[in-house]
């Protein structure tokens, strides 16, 4: 059997529980392009996946859980330099069943929501974050990066001003200049 190609489709989710997202610090995985990161659990789309399987399996996957409640909330669209372009659906849970297992890709870690912005995020990341914490209705991001710095942002269809977002990131994370 011919080994698949990845699909440019991903899933992205961020547990909730107590106040606190269940965050992965991408610390295990060699050639990671989220080496050192913080970021949410989920993962590449298999063959003739819905985006709700996928996210169910990368959940169960990474985390031992089981999803029992949670919700669409965007659409992103990654391009960068150093990789293909990614549509990922992101999503927001706070229900599940099960026992935290451990990851091979990362350490899973019970972050306060107003610690997150503290952590090593990707800036286009952050910009997402706060549409979470807003509880923004549905919508559509999509995020540049060329040499991995955050270029372009527009937000359902309009563009965004990178230096703008990221001074409201710095304000939002209550950002000490470290």
């Amino acid at each position: 059997m011919e080994k698949q190609e990845r699909l440019p489709f991903t899933t992205l989710c961020y547990i909730e529980k107590e106040g606190k997202y269940l965050m992965m610090h991408r610390v295990k995985k060699k050639n990671d392009v989220n080496k050192e990161k913080w970021i949410g659990v989920g993962g590449h789309f298999e063959a003739d996946e819905t985006p709700e399987e996928c996210l169910l399996r990368e959940t169960r996957e990474e985390t031992g859980l089981e999803l029992t409640s949670y919700r669409f909330r965007g659409l992103i669209t990654f391009q960068s330099d150093n990789w293909v372009t990614e549509y990922m659906c992101l999503y927001t849970a706070d229900a599940f069943i099960g026992d935290l297992t451990d990851c091979r890709e990362g350490e899973l870690v019970w972050i306060e929501k107003d610690k997150v912005f503290d952590l090593n995020l990707w800036e286009g990341d952050k910009i997402f974050f706060r549409l979470l914490n807003e509880d923004a209705p549905f919508f559509s991001l999509k995020l540049k990066y060329v040499q991995n710095e955050l270029v372009q942002a527009v937000l359902n269809g309009k563009e965004l001003s990178v230096e703008e977002e990221i001074e409201k990131n710095r304000q939002y994370s209550g950002f000490k200049g470290i």
